[in-house]
């Protein structure tokens, strides 16, 4: 069991509490400096998607993690981006620029959805973000003298200063560049007075406007701020699949979102990056055990969903905490042995969410 001892303020601004964090964290950063160089082309590029949908797991997260939001249609902010990106690199646009334009849109399109969903709460609000996504589909799809309609538009490489980046290794160093950054912005970003409003929201608004938290302002910020972090997002994924259509941007795919921050775990970054490594994952383990699978059920069209249902259903009644809470409850396991008790974590429900913050 490790016990930190703080003798000076300077310790309570440090990202990483102990050695043991600064070792473990530095050894993560070293294989995924290394992994393009040593790793086969195709399990390259699924590092690239979980970089993605981790920034899309910390958008959301914050939105419905950390401030209580729910949101099913945040496809639609993956979809702002990634068209946004596209048109302005198609312009010739740098990506320095491009992007940040692109999270600026994504950013105006969460205060439009913002500003109406504040007398919102629960499955109302739910509804709304449902009804933006198919807003903004179906604005894609008949928007073609824009967007190319339902046939699509096709996105250039990256233009980061004048030249095309055509090299795949330099993309996923672009991609780790920007997951990292986010994540940094985001911790930094919750452990600030604004971070700690949003989350004083999620847990009891009444109590959170008693202590003079204006709950429109900090829930219009958060709507705001996750669609910007889901536009950067966007901008990465239509550089990754070099095409993009509405098809893609679905509400599947924003429930698909929805499920991945729940099943990595609410209310925790980590939970962000484990639930896009299940996402990314699950779809190469199903292909994996087709082979040991009877030939009627491995030939069923509708086995990924089928899977990632059972799985959700199973970690709702099991593991409500998520991975990452299962992944805490093994660690806790061995950190005590043998005085673990089984009781520990129902106990520790008593205490506030605001003091659980990972």
């Amino acid at each position: 069991m490790r016990f930190i001892f703080k003798t000076r303020y300077a310790q309570d601004l440090q990202v990483f509490k102990h050695s043991g964090s600064v070792f473990w964290n530095g050894l993560l950063a070293v294989l995924l400096v290394a992994a393009p160089f040593v790793v086969p082309d195709y399990y390259r590029t699924q590092l690239v998607f979980i970089f993605i949908y981790s920034i899309v797991g910390f958008g959301l997260m914050l939105l419905s993690g950390f401030t209580g939001q729910v949101s099913i249609g945040h496809a639609a902010f993956l979809a702002i981006g990634a068209y946004a990106q596209a048109i302005l690199q198609g312009l010739g646009w740098p990506f320095f620029l491009s992007a940040p334009a692109a999270m600026a849109l994504g950013a105006a399109a969460g205060l439009l959805i913002g500003l109406p969903a504040l007398r919102l709460t629960g499955i109302y609000l739910a509804i709304a973000t449902l009804a933006f996504g198919f807003v903004v589909e179906e604005v894609l799809a008949r928007w073609e003298s824009v967007t190319g309609g339902n046939s699509g538009l096709m996105v250039p490489a990256p233009r980061l200063v004048l030249q095309p980046m055509t090299d795949p290794t330099a993309f996923y160093f672009l991609c780790l560049a920007c997951v990292v950054a986010v994540a940094l912005a985001v911790f930094n970003l919750l452990r600030s007075p604004t971070g700690r409003a949003f989350i004083a929201i999620r847990d009891s608004e009444i109590s959170a406007q008693s202590m003079g938290v204006n709950l429109a302002a900090y829930k219009t910020l958060s709507f705001a701020l996750s669609a910007a972090i889901t536009a950067l997002a966007g901008c990465l994924y239509a550089h990754q699949i070099r095409f993009i259509s509405p098809e893609q941007f679905t509400l599947l795919q924003s429930i698909e979102f929805l499920l991945m921050i729940a099943i990595g775990g609410m209310g925790s970054l980590h939970g962000a990056v484990l639930g896009a490594i299940f996402v990314i994952s699950l779809p190469e383990l199903i292909g994996a055990m087709k082979d040991v699978m009877p030939p009627g059920l491995a030939q069923q069209p509708g086995l990924k969903p089928l899977v990632f249902g059972t799985i959700m259903i199973l970690v709702v009644i099991y593991e409500p905490m998520g991975l990452y809470g299962r992944w805490l409850k093994i660690r806790t396991y061995f950190s005590l042995f043998p005085l673990y008790r089984r009781g520990m974590f129902q106990r520790q429900k008593a205490y506030t969410k605001s003091e659980r913050v990972h």
